[in-house]
């Protein structure tokens, strides 16, 4: 079963915004920190911006930092992004992960989505 699910993406163009949203499923995450991954066509999947478990704390690439924010609502077990100023670089399949330990590293997170398409056109 599918534990983490995504959504919310799609095709915008440069300059726009979109919230993706991921959402458990089967079990939950609330005691789990979350965070948010790319991976664009030929390139190394890159962190982008990742949450604690209380929400207190929040950290983001510097790609992004300014234009993209992070939260959780833990009442429906969910973790948002909210992607404004968006560019073509930020053309991407984007992940949501969950994990024991806060950070950038992707070695924190033991559970992923399957991800989901964005879009970002000039």
């Amino acid at each position: 079963q599918v534990q983490l699910v995504e959504s919310g993406g799609g095709l915008v163009q440069a300059g726009g915004s979109l919230r993706l949203s991921c959402a458990a499923s089967g079990r939950t995450f609330v005691s789990y920190a979350k965070g948010w991954f790319r991976q664009a066509p030929g390139k190394e999947r890159e962190f982008i911006a990742t949450i604690n478990w209380s929400g207190a704390w929040t950290s983001y690439a510097d790609s992004v930092k300014g234009r993209f924010t992070i939260s959780r609502d833990d009442a429906k077990d969910t973790v948002y992004l909210q992607m404004n100023s968006l560019k073509p670089e930020d053309t991407a399949v984007y992940y949501c992960a969950a994990g024991p330990k806060y950070g950038s590293n992707r070695d924190f997170y033991n559970y992923w989505g399957q991800g989901t398409q964005v879009t970002v056109s000039s």
